[in-house]
This record gives C-alpha cells, sequence and structure tokens, in this order.
C-alpha cells in the first residue's frame, strides 16, 4: 500500500538520476520515497532482467551494471529509502509553501489504478527522456522500431526484434543498441549514422572530457568489427515496404541539410528496422508544476535549473534529461547533487558537509555538460528529413494521420501547433504526442514559414497535460482518500 503521507523527500524515477538522488538525500538525512513505473529500479540505461529469468550473474548484462547492480542493492538495504515499483504520476500540480501534490497510479496489473494523493514537500523530477522519432514512408509499419524499444526488449527480456534488423537514425545510442543486437544473435542488415561523424574529430577538447565515453564507443566498435559490420555514415532510411509488416527498407544517401543525394537510393532486405534520432525530455509533470523552461543543447526545451538542480518552483528539484539530454554519466551527477540540495534544504545536512559531498558532482556535471553540448552539434537533426514525406504518410501512428492532412490544416490557416492537433488528431491518442510530438511540431513550422518549433505560438502544446498517464475515468471517480 503506497503511504498517503509522504517521505521529505519524493523522487520521481528510478533511472541513474532517480537513484542517485535517493541515495544521496538519504545519505544527508532525509527520509526518501522512491516511485517508479517500471518493474525494477534501473530505467533505460540500467535496465534489469526480469527476476522469474533467475539470471545467475544478471550484471553481466550490461559493462556499467556492477555499479549499478550495488547502487541499487544499496537503496534497498537504506532505512531511510522506501521505494515503490509499478507506480506512476498520473498528475501533479503545486503545492502551497513548495513542493508537488502527487497523484498516483499503480500500474502493477497491467491498467492504472488510482492509488490516491500524497504531498511531496521536497520532490525530484527524474523523468528521462523518450526516443525521438521521425515519420517516413512505411514507418507506421510493424517491425518498425525505436532503439529504446529495442534495447528494452533486449536488456528486459533478451529478445531480438527480428532474425536481419537494419540499425539507422543519428547519435551514439545507436552503437549499444546495435552491439547488442549482435550479441544476442541478431544478423545486422547495416547500421547507418545519418550525419557524419567525421564532426568529433574537429572536438578533440570535447573527447578529452569524456575519456571513459570514447573508450566505450570504442568497445561496441570493435564489437561490429568483429562481426563484420560497420558504421556507414550519411546514410538513412527513408523508406519501408512490406505486406503486412516490414520487408524492405530503402536507404539513401543525404547531404549535410539531410535531403536525399539523387539516385542514391538503395532497396534492403530486413524483416526490422531500427531507427531514432536521439531523445526528447519529459516534461509533462515539470510542466504541470509550472516550471519554466529553456532551449537545450539542440535547442529543444528543457527544464532550467539552478546549479542546486532547483527549478523555478520552490521545493521542485529536476535532474538527467529532462534538464538537457546528455547521457547516464550527466544524469546521475545532477541527480546526486539534486539529492543533497534536499538534504541541505531540509537543514539535516550542513553547508560543510554539503559543500564536502557535492564538489566531485559539480566537476562531473561541469564535464558532461560541455561534452553534451558537442554532442548536440556532432547529432544535429536538421529540418532535410521532412523532403522524404509523401501526401500518404503517417505522422501520428496512434490517429493514423497523414502528411497530407496536416499540411492541408496549416494552409487552411492553423498555425498554432495546438489549432493542428485539434484540426487533425494528431498528438490524441495513446501516446499523447509523445511519438509524433516533435515531428508534428517541426512540421507545422515549416509549413508556417517559422524558423524552428520554438518560434510557433504555443511550441509545448503537447507536452501540457493535465492528466500526464492515461487512467479509466472510473478510477478518478474511484478516490481511495475520499471520506466514507
Amino acid at each position: 500500500m503506497i503511504p498517503t503521507r509522504a517521505a521529505d523527500v519524493v523522487v520521481v524515477g528510478a533511472g541513474a538520476a532517480g537513484l542517485h538522488a535517493a541515495v544521496q538525500a538519504a545519505d544527508g538525512g532525509a527520509s526518501v520515497l522512491l516511485l517508479d513505473a517500471d518493474v525494477r529500479p534501473g530505467g533505460q540505461y540500467h535496465r534489469q532482467l526480469p527476476v522469474e529469468f533467475g539470471a545467475v550473474r544478471p550484471e553481466r548484462a550490461h559493462h556499467e551494471q556492477p555499479a549499478a547492480a550495488d547502487l541499487i542493492a544499496r537503496l534497498a538495504r537504506h532505512r531511510r529509502v522506501t521505494q515503490r515499483q509499478q507506480v506512476t504520476v498520473w498528475a501533479a500540480e503545486p503545492r502551497v509553501g513548495g513542493g508537488a501534490l502527487l497523484h498516483l497510479a499503480d500500474v502493477s496489473s497491467g491498467r492504472a489504478v488510482n492509488a490516491g494523493v500524497i504531498a511531496a514537500p521536497r520532490v525530484v523530477l527524474a523523468t528521462g527522456a523518450y526516443d525521438r522519432t521521425l515519420p517516413f514512408p512505411g514507418s507506421e509499419l510493424p517491425g518498425v522500431y525505436t532503439p529504446g524499444a529495442a534495447r528494452a526488449l533486449l536488456q528486459g527480456a533478451r529478445i531480438v526484434p527480428g532474425r536481419r534488423v537494419l540499425v539507422a537514425g543519428t547519435g551514439p545510442f545507436l552503437l549499444p543498441v546495435a552491439a547488442g543486437l549482435i550479441e544476442a544473435g541478431a544478423r545486422l542488415a547495416g547500421v547507418l549514422e545519418a550525419n557524419h561523424t567525421r564532426g568529433w574529430v574537429r572536438r578533440p577538447r570535447a573527447m578529452a572530457l569524456a575519456p571513459e565515453k570514447v573508450a566505450e564507443a570504442a568497445r561496441y566498435t570493435a564489437t561490429l568489427t568483429r562481426h563484420r559490420t560497420r558504421v556507414r555514415a550519411g546514410r538513412a532510411v527513408v523508406a519501408v515496404e512490406g505486406d503486412g509488416r516490414v520487408q524492405t527498407a530503402t536507404v539513401a544517401k543525404l547531404k549535410p541539410d539531410w535531403t536525399i543525394v539523387p539516385g542514391s537510393e538503395k532497396t534492403i532486405e530486413t524483416d526490422a528496422v531500427v531507427v531514432g534520432y536521439g531523445f526528447v525530455p519529459q516534461l509533462e509533470l515539470a510542466l504541470a508544476l509550472g516550471c519554466d523552461t529553456e532551449p537545450g543543447p539542440d535547442g529543444s526545451p528543457v527544464v532550467a535549473v539552478d546549479d542546486a538542480q532547483l527549478t523555478s518552483r520552490p521545493g521542485v528539484y529536476a535532474a538527467g534529461e529532462l534538464t538537457g539530454v546528455g547521457g547516464a554519466v550527466l544524469a546521475a551527477a545532477e541527480g546526486a547533487l539534486a539529492g543533497l540540495a534536499t538534504a541541505l534544504d531540509l537543514g539535516t545536512l550542513g553547508e560543510r558537509g554539503h559543500a564536502a559531498r557535492a564538489s566531485a558532482w559539480q566537476g562531473a556535471r561541469a564535464r558532461y555538460r560541455r561534452f553534451a553540448d558537442a554532442l548536440a552539434a556532432v547529432y544535429p537533426v536538421p529540418d532535410g528529413w521532412q523532403s522524404w514525406l509523401a501526401d500518404d504518410t503517417v505522422v501520428c501512428r496512434c490517429e493514423r494521420v497523414r502528411y497530407g492532412a496536416l499540411r492541408d490544416a496549416v494552409e487552411s490557416g492553423a498555425t498554432a501547433l495546438g489549432t493542428v492537433c485539434a484540426a487533425t488528431g494528431c498528438g490524441q491518442g495513446r501516446c499523447q504526442g509523445r511519438s509524433c510530438g516533435t515531428a508534428v511540431a517541426g512540421l507545422t513550422a515549416t509549413l508556417s514559414g517559422v524558423d524552428g518549433p520554438a518560434e510557433l505560438p504555443d511550441p509545448l502544446a503537447l507536452s501540457v497535460r493535465p492528466v500526464d498517464t492515461p487512467i479509466p475515468l472510473g478510477e478518478l471517480a474511484d478516490d481511495p482518500d475520499r471520506p466514507e
């Protein structure tokens, strides 16, 4: 049963940021409630195998898993930490005096069950990010996966998405996904990086900021090389075809602006395509609480925080990808600093103790924020992908809205993102715009003739949600905290 009275600190999300926030806050003397929607803690990067697998050495599933396993075990033993898995926050509202009121749902049964409201005097939002997807002809076919989904299947269930898999998109996350698929027994039809990664050659100082990440990339590349697979830069999947599911993919060389080099298209046989273009911060709860945003390294909105990871709302801290996508090490540093800040605010950790514990984490944060800036510069997502679309290309998979309908809506005068979505149905399905929102905003901006989604009248329209997680109306009516 979820406690109705919250702890000193409530941490939402048990990925790298949330785990470190919880342990540092608890070590600093605060009582901590850690909430996470997954079956086991760890998030995407430290995803654990199901207990039912009976793995003898589960820490070998990932090169950083031993350290994560130690951290997770430490939290489980900590007397000041209460963990609740398979619990999600379906709505949040500012709390008088600071912090938040969090509306909880238990999802352990496979459906959201209202689990009441808790008052969190201090809350650390560590909600992470989700895959950035771009539509292309056939992208709605079964057999098209995001890298995050493919990795979740692989790490969480040891399932590969197909027998012959094509990995494509942009960003360093493609490497561990491709290497993991090979090690799990899949045959790769290819690994395509849309950008030309020679951008790193011009940034040796950025590479020096994160030597462990360079070494990690080298390990993944070595795995690909051993299996006679190399990353082909400046190429992308621009269409897929198949009868009921993916059977072939059209790949093409790209110009720097991501328009297709004429005559470069080639067809590849494959039964699964794993394609993604980086990540988008999960802002919904932060926006519901009124937290200010600012442009991130790639121009996308992120939650604005100060040196203590405190947002513009009193008692509300944010850490990890929702403050700017930068990877697990940066997320861990930000989470640790947020946790320490909550203990300092509570008064259980003094100024001297805080300074001593925070120093190393502050250095790591500064280093990896600079590295994240370099990542954004090396792996941009220019607007040329929009030229891949045809009128019948599905841009919103949930509601099966096609590009032609979106264009017609804009040409009819719907130039605000919210108006376009109301007119077409984009973002009104199960995913609530998480899958299509970034692409729809980009398309709306281009068709409206403005310089990017940030120039739209309502650029965050698809992220402002009074209900963050779908929950049955009957559960809202049946309030467990209502007096009899």
